[in-house]
């Protein structure tokens, strides 16, 4: 399987999960306000409540996707690259010739003082963008290296994943706040007819399992753009080696990155936190992992490579 036909299957399960997050979501909604508003027509015809949720998560969302990125930056204390080091000269050429390479203006380069080597792309689009190498990433990785890891990170920014991930995040946080109401709602209201009552418990059921199913969904759109980003590497720089390298590097060199959240973890190229989770290649430890294995990337690359 070549890069495009990677890309292509990583595109068509990205649009598969998010649409089955907007289906959890639709089902748990319209549940919650049958039971408490009336069926339409019996009613308010209007889903009042979904409405409610989805929209506190909308203006939540909306505030981390226009000011997410200064945020993520000071909690890292990223600092702007200083030309005077030869390093930074030549990560500043990398991202100018990859940027070339996807066809969108360079983003703005930032170093985070840190020694775990690590990577992250940020902005709501590529021209209000943010790519930034920890110090570690600069000392490890030789020039080849460096670019397959900035090819990643730029192909996050060409593939618009940033905004991918918000309306992931709007689903999940709407969900999540449902899920809340709801159980709150059917455990202490009283339900007058069996048909309200039959509808609380599909609804009671699926507030209890759907926070958790959500989130596997999230994680699951996260590794598919970890995928993606991969196989953009390849495209823009023709040399999976660079990018397989680079990964296995990081892999023997595992720290946790200081500054780092849960919340942000699904912007760096490994996950900063080093879970144990994130080293066993199977089924129940990749759920809730926000990017896929190592080994598994590398296998990926290296097929490619061959």
């Amino acid at each position: 399987m070549n890069f495009y036909e990677r890309q292509e299957i990583n595109r068509r399960r990205t649009i598969i999960l998010i649409a089955g997050h907007a289906a959890v979501f639709a089902t748990l909604g319209l549940l919650v306000d049958a039971v408490f508003l009336g069926f339409p027509g019996a009613g308010p015809s209007f889903p009042l409540i979904t409405t409610i949720a989805l929209m506190l998560s909308l203006i939540t969302s909306w505030f981390a996707y226009y000011r997410g990125e200064r945020a993520v930056l000071d909690s890292l204390l990223a600092q702007p690259l200083d030309l005077d080091d030869g390093e930074h000269r030549q990560l500043r050429n990398i991202v100018r010739e990859i940027s070339l390479a996807a066809g969108i203006s360079a983003p703005a380069i930032y170093v985070i003082p840190d020694k775990a080597p690590n990577a992250m792309a940020a902005g709501r689009d590529p021209e209000h963008a943010i790519l930034a190498l920890t110090s570690g990433a600069l000392v490890l990785l030789d020039r080849e290296e460096t670019q397959g890891v900035v090819a990643h990170e730029i192909g996050h920014i060409a593939n618009g994943d940033t905004a991918v991930m918000m309306m992931v995040s709007v689903l999940f946080g709407s969900l999540m706040m449902l899920a809340d109401w709801s159980r709150r709602m059917i455990f202490f209201s009283r339900m007058p007819t069996p048909a309200t009552i039959l509808l609380a418990i599909p609804a009671f059921f699926l507030a209890l399992i759907g926070p958790v199913l959500s989130r596997v969904m999230a994680m699951a759109v996260s590794r598919q753009r970890e995928y993606q980003a991969d196989a953009t590497a390849v495209e823009l720089t023709r040399n999976p080696v660079g990018l397989t390298r680079a990964l296995r590097k990081i892999a023997r060199t595992r720290s946790p990155l200081r500054g780092a959240t849960r919340g942000t973890a699904h912007l760096f190229i490994v996950n900063p936190l080093h879970r144990r989770a994130d080293d066993r290649v199977t089924r129940v430890a990749d759920l809730f992992s926000t990017h896929p294995p190592l080994e598994r990337r590398v296998a990926l690359l290296e097929g490619r490579a061959a």
